[in-house]
C-alpha cells in the first residue's frame, strides 16, 4: 500500500473507532436502565401492594409503549438518521424512567404505567435505531461485532442489578434511584450520539427510492409490505422471538420468581438475576469468537441446548445454589440469539434498515408481552411452573437456527 493510500485511510480508521467506542457506551447506558428497573420490581410490588397479575398488567405500559415505538422506528431512522433517531429516543426513555418514579413517590399504579408507556415508545426507536448503526458498523468493519455491541448492555444490566441489589440494602427509595438513572441515560446517550456518523439509516432509505424509478413514501411503504412477507424475515423473527421472550421472562420474573418461588430476601433475587446478566455478559463476550469459528447455526443450536437445561434446573431444582446454577446457564443460551438475529436480518443491505426493524418488532413483541402474561399465568400456577412456556419457545428458536445462515449473495462477514 502506498503511502498516499495510507494516509487517505486512516481518518476512515479513526471515524470507526469513534463510532465503534461511542456505540459501544450507548448499548452498555439503556441496559443500566432497564436493569435498574427491574431490580426495584419487588419493592415496587410491596408498596403498590400489587398481585402477581396486576404486576403483569402493569408491565404491559412498558410493552405497549415499545410496540408503537418499534412499529414507527422505520420511518423515524429514514427521515432523520440512526444517530438523530437515538438521540430523540433517549429523552423520551429518561422521562418516562422519571415518570415511572414519580409515580411510586405516590403509590399511583396509573402514573407508573403511564411512565413504562412514555419509556417503552423511547426504548422501541432506540433499540431498532442502534441495532441499525451496529449493522452498518459490522459491514463497514468486515466483522462481526453484534454480539460485543450486546456484551455492553449486557454489562449495563449487570452493573444496573448490582446497582439495584445496593440500593435495596441502603433502602434508597425508589423515586430517587429511576430518577437519577433517567437523567444519567438522557444525558449521557445524547452526548455519545454525537460519535456517530449522521446519515446510517437515512442513507439507506435514500439508497432505496434511487433503485425504484419514480420512488416515493408509497414506494418505501410496498418495499416495507414486501419484507413482511419474506419467509426469511419471519423464520428469523422467531429465532429471536425465542431469544427475546426468554431474556424478557428472566428479566421481568427471576427476581420474583426466587422471592416468590424459593423463599429469599429480595436482594438475593436481585442477585440471582445478576448471575443471569453477568452470564450473558460473558457470552457475549466471545460471541464474535464463537461465530467466527463455529458460524450461526452452531451457536445458535448450542445456546439453545444451554438454555433449555437452565430453565429446566431454575423450574424443578431445590435450594438458592440450584437456581443460580439454573440462572447461569439460562443467561449463557440466551445470550446471542438476539444480536446473531438482527445482526443476520440486516445481510442484504437495501431494505436493511426495515428488515432489522420488522425482526426487532417481532422480538421485542415477545421481550415485552410475552413476559407480563407469564404473570397472568404464574398467578394460576407459580412462577416457576409458568417458565415452561419460555422453554417451549426456546426450544423453537433452536429447530429454526438454520434460517440465521448468511445468504452468498450478501456481504455480511460470517456465512455459516
Amino acid at each position: 500500500m502506498s503511502n498516499s493510500a495510507r494516509r487517505e485511510r486512516q481518518p476512515l480508521e479513526n471515524g470507526h473507532k469513534l463510532w465503534f467506542g461511542g456505540l459501544l457506551v450507548i448499548f452498555a447506558l439503556p441496559g443500566f436502565a432497564f436493569a435498574s428497573w427491574v431490580s426495584r420490581t419487588t419493592t415496587i410490588r410491596d408498596q403498590l401492594d400489587a398481585s402477581t397479575s396486576q404486576m403483569g398488567f402493569l408491565l404491559l405500559g412498558l410493552a405497549t409503549g415499545s410496540i408503537v415505538g418499534l412499529t414507527g422506528s422505520g420511518r423515524l431512522i429514514s427521515r432523520l438518521g440512526a444517530r438523530r433517531s437515538i438521540a430523540a429516543s433517549t429523552m423520551l426513555l429518561a422521562l418516562g424512567f422519571i415518570a415511572a418514579g414519580a409515580g411510586t413517590a405516590v403509590a399511583l399504579a396509573p402514573v407508573i404505567f403511564a411512565g413504562l408507556l412514555i419509556f417503552g415508545i423511547g426504548y422501541g426507536v432506540l433499540d431498532v435505531a442502534m441495532n441499525v448503526e451496529g449493522g452498518s458498523l459490522e459491514q463497514a468493519l468486515g466483522r462481526n461485532v453484534m454480539p460485543l455491541l450486546h456484551a455492553l448492555f449486557s454489562l449495563g444490566m449487570l452493573l444496573g442489578a448490582l446497582a439495584g441489589t445496593a440500593a435495596i440494602a441502603a433502602q434508597l427509595p425508589v423515586s430517587i434511584h429511576l430518577a437519577a438513572v433517567g437523567l444519567a441515560l438522557g444525558g449521557g446517550v445524547y452526548a455519545l450520539s454525537r460519535c456517530l456518523p449522521p446519515a446510517t439509516g437515512r442513507e439507506a432509505a435514500e439508497e432505496r427510492e434511487a433503485d425504484v424509478p419514480g420512488a416515493s413514501r408509497a414506494s418505501g411503504a410496498r418495499l416495507s409490505a414486501k419484507i413482511w412477507r419474506e419467509p426469511r424475515v419471519w423464520m428469523i423473527g422467531l429465532i429471536v422471538l425465542g431469544a427475546a421472550f426468554s431474556e424478557g421472562a428472566a428479566s421481568d420474573w427471576i427476581p420474583l420468581a426466587m422471592v416468590d418461588g424459593y423463599g429469599v430476601e429480595a436482594a438475593t433475587g436481585s442477585l440471582v438475576y445478576g448471575f443471569f446478566v453477568g452470564a450473558m455478559l460473558v457470552a457475549r463476550l466471545a460471541g464474535g469468537y464463537m461465530l467466527d469459528r463455529f458460524g450461526r447455526v452452531a451457536v445458535l443450536r448450542g445456546c439453545a441446548a444451554l438454555s433449555v437445561a437452565g430453565l429446566l434446573v431454575f423450574i424443578f431444582g431445590s435450594g438458592t445454589a440450584a437456581a443460580a446454577t439454573g440462572a447461569v446457564l439460562w443467561g449463557l443460551g440466551a445470550s446471542v440469539g438476539f444480536p446473531v438475529g438482527l445482526s443476520a436480518a440486516g445481510d442484504e443491505p437495501r431494505g436493511a434498515a426495515a428488515r432489522v426493524s420488522a425482526v426487532a418488532m417481532i422480538g421485542y413483541f415477545a421481550f415485552l408481552v410475552g413476559p407480563p402474561s407469564l404473570g397472568l399465568l404464574g398467578e394460576q400456577i407459580g412462577l416457576r411452573r409458568a417458565m415452561l412456556v419460555v422453554l417451549a419457545m426456546v426450544l423453537l428458536a433452536g429447530l429454526l437456527s438454520h434460517a440465521a445462515r448468511k445468504p452468498r449473495r450478501s456481504g455480511a462477514p460470517e456465512g455459516r
